[in-house]
């Protein structure tokens, strides 16, 4: 059993038989008690003063060992001023926000009273995971600007105080903090996944074999999305398996988790530098990791059309610095169709990536974790096309794959990979290379690679799931969670 402690500073503010409610002078005294139940506290003083009653409060929450919102780094967090978010306006809010431009209310454990409002409390919870929290809105052209601030049970209006405790006796029985660990599993892991992206990183088969690795190790894996996550302080750590970008819950996500010390795959950085084509293209050249050809365009004048036919000819590759799967890739074939598709490019982005074309009849995949070669494929083109994904055919959608041991890749390749991937960090990375007369040519660099049963798991078997959770089981001792 596990009973649900809401500490306050002032019990009169709280007329509910339906909570268990204490003062923070009586947490102080009188816990932890002799045989009492499992305690999750829900910290409702004041913690706008560092050293207050509600900064102690939940100090000696995390030391009892009762789990607790808010944590003390989210306190901190708040205090400092580090409470402010950009988000994208939900389409089922612009609306609503286009009318209320300028906007300030409660969020209650992840929960506003509007609907309209709804999407920003997710978010914002998902990022400071506190009972109470005030936020200001703010509404552009280009999204929604969120300030996010600690509010007290004193400080509500009374309709604010309403709502606020009924939604605390939702929750007083819900199973919103750390999952109870059994002898079985020591640490909890959330594996973030979208059952309904089309080309996720992993299908459903690889998905099942983490969380039976997990196992193995003591690790108990939940798949969750984007909309059950909340509160990530119920995980020790975060292990994305959904596609990456940067104005994206996955990049938010990951940056919740760090900011909270979990231990996370894909990390912030990681997904900020391999989701940019300019970046790592311009670290690999100061880096002198060995690459294509590649120039970094910002206008097409007739000047810049001159330089790229006379540094590549015809034909040459366009990227949009972000992508992924092939996506905002093109080949051009001649002058038309270089100004048509990187003048389209260029709307879209301010800068554009421009590539020396080489046709292999295959790209190498070397999966690395933590600056090691973990495993390594072949990926061959897609049926008459010159790249692994097809997005135009469904029936020859991606060419055929072999799987090696690493050992058995050329060194030149293996060595490019090890040193395209500590570019990034030290994260699980899939670098893309090809290799021609025995010289090896990094494309890109994959922080989120793709791990599906039957494929990159090939060689390795049930043997690659354990490396990548043994992986989490070294970050989580590191950590002492």
């Amino acid at each position: 059993m596990v009973m649900t402690l809401f500490v306050v500073d002032d019990e009169t503010l709280i007329s509910s038989a339906e909570l268990s409610v204490t003062s923070f002078k009586s947490y102080l005294n009188e816990y932890p008690k002799l045989g009492e139940p499992a305690i999750r506290v829900v910290n409702l003083c004041d913690t706008e003063r560092y050293l207050s009653g509600g900064y102690y409060c939940s100090l000696l929450a995390e030391a009892r060992q009762h789990q607790v919102l808010p944590t003390l780094k989210v306190i901190n967090s708040l205090r400092e001023n580090q409470g402010n978010l950009w988000l994208p306006l939900a389409e089922r809010a612009r609306h609503y926000f286009a009318d209320n431009p300028c906007e300030d209310f409660v969020v209650c454990m992840g929960q506003a009273q509007q609907p309209q409002q709804q999407t920003i409390a997710t978010e914002v919870f998902g990022h400071y995971p506190a009972p109470l929290l005030t936020v200001n809105v703010t509404v552009d052209n280009a999204g929604v600007r969120v300030k996010i601030g600690r509010i007290s049970l004193a400080e509500l209006s009374e309709d604010q105080r309403s709502f606020a405790l009924a939604v605390l006796a939702e929750h007083a029985n819900k199973g919103w903090n750390k999952r109870r660990k059994s002898k079985k599993y020591r640490w909890d892991l959330a594996m973030l996944v979208d059952p309904d992206e089309a080309v996720g990183p992993s299908n459903a088969n690889a998905l099942k074999r983490f969380v039976k690795a997990g196992e193995k190790l003591g690790i108990q894996v939940h798949p969750v999305t984007a909309q059950d996550i909340n509160p990530l302080s119920q995980f020790d750590g975060l292990f994305i398996r959904e596609t990456t970008a940067i104005d994206h819950h996955t990049y938010r996500l990951a940056c919740a988790a760090e900011a909270q010390d979990m231990a996370v795959i894909d990390d912030p950085t990681s997904i900020l530098r391999c989701c940019n084509k300019v970046f790592l293209h311009d670290a690999f050249n100061y880096r002198q990791v060995p690459s294509l050809k590649t120039l970094i365009i910002a206008a097409l004048d007739d000047a810049t059309v001159a330089q790229l036919e006379a540094d590549f000819g015809y034909p040459m590759v366009i990227k949009m610095p972000e992508g992924s799967f092939s996506r905002g890739v093109r080949k051009v074939q001649n002058r038309a169709d270089l100004i048509d598709v990187a003048g389209e490019m260029l709307q879209g982005s301010a800068l554009v990536l421009v590539q020396e074309y080489l046709f292999t009849e295959y790209d190498w995949r070397i999966g690395v974790l933590n600056g090691r070669a973990l495993y390594a494929c072949r990926y061959y083109m897609a049926r008459n096309h010159w790249q692994i994904y097809n997005h135009g055919s469904k029936r020859f959608f991606s060419g055929g794959f072999d799987a090696l041991p690493t050992f058995e890749v050329p060194r030149k390749v293996l060595d490019a990979a090890l040193k395209a991937a500590a570019v990034v960090g030290d994260g699980l990375y899939g670098i893309d290379i090809k290799e021609v007369n025995g010289k090896a040519y990094v494309l890109e660099v994959n922080d989120n690679p793709s791990i599906d049963q039957g494929v990159e798991d090939k060689y390795l078997g049930k043997e690659l799931y354990m490396q990548i959770m043994a992986e989490f089981l070294r970050r989580f001792e590191l950590r002492g969670h």
